[in-house]
């Protein structure tokens, strides 16, 4: 193993051939520990991309390139029509076997912090709820635990944190017993990080420094999380397993099915390498990706880059033309992870340029800098930038109501609340969604002039993931006004 001075001259030498030589200049005002702990963080970065992306990404803008021809995407509807319904219970059948045959695991990305939801801890630790205020990882262990006794089998759960929050996440994952999952079958790996770049005056174009001892550090993004899979050895797991196929989701969202058999078996009847889960947009600026066919292939175009022209088109019945929103829920072959991670050219997706506010210190005097403008860009990849390489990819149109209540904000920057996609929002949507499945099976749901919920009712993944499930259920025959149930 090389000593510290070894790793300090390599160090040296790795930065000053990219123009980087400052992060290393407090070094010798640091004690053992602290070195170990630079050069380690310098020694995971690939510091030749960085150059190449710092001369792409900081001291030039890359241009935007629009397809030449932009149509919507074709997805399967939500409910299929007379002459879908063969091939529908067909797919779900073979989902539903592919996952009782151990061929399907579970993935999701929870490498963020709860900042932004005044929560200091991984957002995976959040209380959810709207009753007990269940952490989200509870949530999601409890739908694994549900499926896992509803199909015999076991799906592997495997988790990205990030250098930040990884330890926090698996001693919390130790101190809750795992949920009732076993640890064997439960994988924790931290993503990449890459570091943010100077945006602004003497540190445009250099590495920022948090401090002495630490580079100013970032997740590379969403799209990180298909490398990091085969970088961790969850790939290498997942083929010692016979596993094919990866259900990607977020963290943020309690109410997505982990596991759902229906779009499993669509994306494996296409022998689709990735496939998607899309949500009819609310308006034409709705803050949803869009997915589109782009030259022909399925693509991604941000609510901020699909031009006004084509936003606002709509059908001769009024829809929105470009309709299809996109909200992170996956269907990923294993075999294309591993061929986009081994790829003779390198990882395939691409970086994106996000300018941030990034706390650092000053590179002469190391005095500590709170930027009140962007001060910085991050480099960032985006998991649906994967679409495009597919030769096969579907898309499936779900419910709003029905798996996408996602928790992301509590407040505006000038501490207002948010009314979507925040705690509030989130709760109201988990009770919509457990009156309607409660309804379902005759159980009266009481309900104020406007037609809201005068109720709170949690209902747990251990009671049920689908309706159907509840027909064996201990129910009440009726909830009364302004109760807080759960089931």
């Amino acid at each position: 193993m090389p000593t510290l001075p070894e790793r300090h001259t390599a160090a040296e030498q790795t930065l000053a051939a990219v123009n980087q030589p400052h992060v290393i200049k407090f070094y010798d005002e640091l004690n053992d520990a602290q070195r170990d702990q630079l050069l380690t963080q310098i020694e995971s970065i690939d510091w030749p991309e960085v150059a190449r992306l710092i001369e792409s990404h900081v001291l030039n803008t890359p241009p935007l390139h629009l397809p030449t021809h932009i149509d919507p995407a074709p997805a399967y509807s939500n409910t299929p029509t007379p002459d879908q319904a063969e091939h529908y219970a067909k797919a779900k059948a073979l989902g539903e076997q592919l996952i009782q045959d151990g061929r399907v695991a579970a993935f999701t990305v929870a490498g963020g912090q709860g900042t932004r939801l005044g929560w200091d801890a991984p957002k995976g630790t959040f209380p959810a709820t709207p009753v007990t205020g269940k952490p989200l990882f509870a949530v999601l262990a409890e739908y694994i635990n549900k499926a896992q006794r509803k199909y015999n089998c076991v799906i592997p759960w495997y988790i990205m944190t990030s250098p930040a929050n990884h330890r926090p996440t698996v001693d919390f994952f130790k101190q809750n017993n795992f949920f009732g999952l076993d640890p064997n079958n439960v994988t924790h790996f931290p993503q990449a990080m890459m570091p943010a770049i100077g945006l602004t005056g003497e540190q445009r174009g250099k590495a920022l420094l948090a401090s002495k001892n630490s580079l100013a550090l970032s997740p590379n993004g969403h799209g990180g999380s298909l490398k990091a899979l085969h970088t961790s050895g969850a790939i290498a797991d997942m083929k010692a397993r016979g596993i094919t196929q990866i259900s990607y989701t977020q963290i943020d969202n309690p109410t997505v099915h982990v596991v759902d058999p229906l779009f499993i078996g669509l994306h494996a009847l296409d022998n689709a390498q990735m496939s998607s889960k899309m949500l009819p947009k609310t308006g034409p600026k709705e803050k949803l990706g869009n997915f589109c066919l782009a030259d022909g292939r399925m693509t991604v175009i941000e609510y901020s880059d699909l031009p006004d022209e084509l936003a606002f088109q709509t059908n001769p019945d009024g829809s929105l033309r470009f309709r299809a929103g996109s909200i992170a829920i996956h269907m990923i072959q294993v075999a294309f992870v591993e061929n986009l991670s081994t790829s003779p050219t390198g990882f395939a997706l691409p970086f994106h340029r996000a300018e941030k506010k990034v706390p650092c210190i000053d590179p002469n005097t190391a005095e500590p800098i709170a930027p009140e403008s962007p001060n910085a860009i991050k480099f960032e990849t985006f998991v649906f930038d994967a679409l495009p390489l597919c030769d096969n990819s579907i898309l499936y149109e779900t419910d709003r109501i029905e798996e996408f209540a996602p928790i992301k904000n509590a407040y505006t920057p000038d501490g207002q609340p948010i009314a979507t996609d925040s705690p509030a929002s989130s709760k109201q949507l988990q009770t919509q969604r457990a009156a309607r499945w409660l309804e379902t099976q005759g159980i009266t749901i009481p309900r104020n002039p406007d037609g809201t919920i005068n109720a709170k009712i949690e209902l747990s993944p251990l009671t049920a993931i689908t309706p159907n499930d509840l027909k064996t259920a201990n129910l009440p025959k009726q909830i009364n006004p302004g109760e807080s149930l759960v089931l």
